[in-house]
């Protein structure tokens, strides 16, 4: 590990591989430090993405695709099934991965593009002199040392200490935390081209239960439920393991994974000076489903491009590393994200009775093109005791 690097990536997941790749690309030295001993574990992700937004940036491989996904179905808390087809399912149509194996995939690209990669090897604190972050005081073999860079990036999940080190505040307010707990199960029935959501205050309060198959008879069976629901006896945990007796009483448990998901809004702003924020440290996953997969890519990927042109420029201020934050919120991603939050707000303040007038309205809605404003408006001519709820929702998506 060398002293010195124009980037220098905390963490190894998909946002900081992207990040590396994207440097080391245009023609910058870059090292990427992940405090894990090996890249892609342990997994906390139900590993869904959808097929247009993983394209976007690496072909497919079935080395590491569990599952092709070609459709989901919603059930509602009376039962009711709503079928979603491939066009109006969206982004829930395309793969599980493996993410042991994806996320070693991309860091082995970042390393082929010539950055250098460190494992159990972890930030402990930020560099900051006179405002400006300067790198990292890392922990690897056994001693300490300074590893300085012109722009660091933060891609070390949700928890995000370096953020934190350099002053970021960025604390999840419990209410929007989604705490979650997933089995990796096998010999149980399920159709393996179909993701599952199920949905109630009784299942999971203010969130999902979600079956994302990985091939035949196996699946991510997981939960996630609003942090301000969590408590002695009724945890994720305790929502999950009553979903499972109920569901797939015979079914195996080979895996367990815990861990929290953020559903609120982005941090207010997403780069400091000397310093980027990617992925969930920035909290950009998706404020509905919790997904963060390709989030990440895109803006480590974006992350990577900007640190390169800033440090090309001599400025990597605050006011220079902006164009990363004003770019991804413009993109298509981050007017999503906006729009989502506003809709997760709405629907967790439903009660089952309404969750299952919605749902089971929903059947009847024929689109041609599938918009969800187009959705807000049908389900608006459908449920008329509804209205001025939905119409307050429709007029906050704009």
């Amino acid at each position: 590990m060398k002293s010195e690097y124009d980037v220098l990536v905390v963490g190894g997941g998909p946002g900081g591989a992207m990040a590396a790749k994207a440097a080391v690309e245009a023609g910058l030295s870059a090292c990427i430090i992940e405090k894990r001993p090996a890249i892609g574990t342990p997994v906390r992700c139900a590993e869904g993405v959808g097929e247009e937004l993983l394209t976007e940036f690496i072909d497919p491989d079935p080395r590491w695709i569990a599952a092709k996904i070609d459709g989901a179905r919603i059930i509602a808390p009376d039962g009711g099934e709503l079928n979603l087809a491939p066009d109006m399912a969206g982004n829930e149509v395309g793969y599980v991965l493996d993410r042991k194996i994806f996320d070693r995939e991309l860091v082995w690209k970042a390393a082929e593009a010539g950055a250098d990669v460190f494992v159990k090897a972890r930030a402990v604190d930020a560099i900051v002199e006179d405002g400006l972050v300067r790198g990292a005081i890392v922990e690897y073999m056994g001693s300490r040392k300074e590893v300085r860079a012109m722009v660091t990036i933060a891609a070390d999940g949700v928890e995000s200490k370096f953020a934190r080190w350099c002053g970021i505040d960025t604390a999840i307010p419990l209410a929007e935390l989604e705490t979650c707990a997933q089995y990796l199960m096998t010999d149980i029935d399920i159709d393996p081209g179909l993701t599952v959501f199920y949905l109630g205050n009784e299942v999971a309060p203010e969130g999902y239960v979600w079956v994302f198959p990985k091939g035949e008879r196996r699946a991510n069976v997981g939960i996630g439920i609003s942090g301000k629901k969590s408590g002695n006896g009724h945890r994720a945990r305790d929502y999950l393991d009553t979903f499972v007796r109920r569901h797939f009483p015979e079914g195996k448990i080979i895996e367990l994974i815990v861990g929290g998901v953020s559903v609120c809004r982005p941090l207010p702003c997403t780069v400091a000076n000397g310093l980027i924020m990617v992925g969930d440290a920035a909290r950009l996953s998706d404020p509905i489903t919790g997904g963060g997969i390709y989030n990440a890519m895109y803006t480590g990927n974006l992350a990577g491009k900007v640190a390169a042109d800033c440090i090309g420029k001599g400025d990597v201020n605050r006011e220079a590393l902006a164009v990363y934050d004003r770019t991804w919120r413009e993109s298509t991603m981050g007017k999503a994200i906006e729009r989502n939050y506003k809709i997760k707000e709405y629907f967790i303040t439903l009660d089952d009775e309404k969750l299952n007038m919605l749902i089971n309205s929903a059947k009847k809605i024929k689109m041609d093109k599938f918009s969800t404003l187009t959705l807000v408006r049908e389900l608006i001519q459908h449920n008329p005791k509804m209205l001025v709820e939905l119409q307050a929702l429709k007029k906050s998506l704009g």
